[in-house]
């Protein structure tokens, strides 16, 4: 039988369902070479098991500097590392033990005992959000939700003063809106942010030196580590800022937004989480959002790694200096690893996904991330029961991008007047 025609790759129509050209590529080419849209030659990973392997391999270096000058052909577009080089030392583009030092300074933050101290706040704001709309009788869950909620989270947990905190929501909306785009607002939305970071830590490095109590947030922590000998440069507090911020902000959006698009398109795994929420039961929450990481996860690739030397995955060689990027959203949905891979089941078990990645690089901010999905998709539920889709599926938006998708807006409705909040106003 003849081997169908490659999918193509990176289009509207693929953004929009990318799993079955994924499910071409794990059977007929998975470990996959491939043009991105900026130009760059990369290497794609599909099946689960040699992602998995893929994502813990030491001799696949974060450090863009590994990249061959050969691959850099179009004008060097499309690297990370090579733009607004203040912000890159961070815990996405760095190895040991550079990797190792940053993540045990900032693991702190997200304890289990931290992340379970921040969960009254995640209720309150999640409350907050929804009172704002309820009696409307329609939202756009992702510019009025799952949009704010994350990003008022983070700035709590960082220690961004609650009146610059809208300045932030700006910036980042600004980011997420021209992702992928020749636009200037990235730009302009990254070095206003990175201005604002570095005063912020000059402002806080004086408030903790004229009263040296113990701040709780995290930019405090960074700064006290550095001046205990911890060795941590303005720029790398800076950046770890920047990229918690952001990249903790930005998946938890996906999370949210497209979580709830799968349970509105599967009534009956929604009817059952809302049944078991009735009746009290949040056993089956947090293996809900599990299911909902692998089914649709908000980070669709991994962040970019680079062979330090030839490295053979699935049975195909990549020479040293080829950028590699192992497609999550494929590995998830692979048949020899999970049953039913295409099917959203709330209740499943074995589910192992790599929605956060895997090895060292694991997502820091997990924790979090889970706690705010299951806060945010409980409340809805239980606050508006009803909630539907308001546009047909085919005219919703997917914003572009490599690393992450998610939807542009999420139109619902439902009965106004909904339950009211237990929360304080503020």
């Amino acid at each position: 039988m003849p081997v169908p025609p490659a999918p193509a790759l990176f289009t509207f129509e693929f953004a929009a369902d990318p799993y079955p050209a994924y499910a071409w590529l794990r059977e007929h080419s998975p470990v996959h070479r491939t043009t991105l849209p900026s130009g760059v030659e990369a290497w794609l990973v599909t099946r689960y098991a040699d992602a998995r392997q893929a994502l813990a391999d030491t001799r696949l270096s974060k450090n863009p500097a590994h990249h061959s000058e050969q691959a850099h052909r179009s004008g060097r577009v499309g690297i990370p590392g090579e733009r607004s080089a203040e912000l890159m030392t961070h815990l996405l583009n760095i190895d040991p033990p550079d990797h190792t030092r940053l993540r045990r300074l900032v693991s702190k933050a997200f304890t289990p005992r931290r992340v379970a101290e921040f969960e009254p706040r995640v209720q309150q704001l999640t409350d907050r959000l929804i009172d704002s709309f309820a009696e409307r009788g329609s939202a756009d869950l992702i510019h009025e939700f799952a949009f704010p909620l994350p990003i008022y989270a983070i700035c709590d947990l960082l220690g961004v003063p609650a009146e610059d905190q809208d300045d932030f929501r700006d910036w980042a909306g600004m980011m997420v809106r021209h992702a992928g785009g020749k636009r200037g607002g990235v730009g302009r939305a990254v070095k206003r942010m990175r201005t604002y970071l570095a005063e912020l830590i000059h402002r806080k490095r004086a408030e903790l030196t004229a009263q040296p109590l113990p701040g709780e947030d995290l930019i405090s922590g960074l700064i006290r580590a550095s001046d205990h000998g911890e060795h941590l440069t303005e720029n790398e507090a800076a950046a770890m800022a920047f990229i918690l911020l952001f990249a903790g902000f930005e998946t938890t959006v996906n999370l949210i937004g497209n979580g709830l698009y799968a349970l509105l398109r599967n009534p009956d795994q929604r009817a059952l989480l809302q049944d078991a929420l009735r009746r009290g039961d949040s056993a089956l929450l947090a293996g809900a959002v599990e299911e909902l990481l692998r089914y649709d996860g908000p980070v669709e690739l991994a962040t970019w790694r680079f062979a330090t030397a030839p490295v053979t995955i699935g049975g195909t060689e990549i020479p040293a200096g080829d950028p590699v990027l192992v497609v999550l959203a494929a590995a998830d949905r692979d048949p020899d690893r999970f049953d039913g891979p295409d099917t959203l089941d709330l209740a499943r078990r074995d589910n192992p996904h790599l929605g956060f990645g895997h090895g060292i690089h694991y997502c820091l901010g997990a924790p979090l991330a889970r706690l705010e999905g299951q806060i945010a998709l409980a409340t809805l539920l239980t606050r508006l029961p009803d909630l539907e889709l308001a546009a047909d599926p085919d005219d919703l938006r997917w914003r572009g991008g490599l690393i992450m998708r998610g939807l542009r807006d999420l139109p619902v409705r439902f009965t106004p007047g909904s339950t009211r909040s237990g929360s304080d106003p503020e």
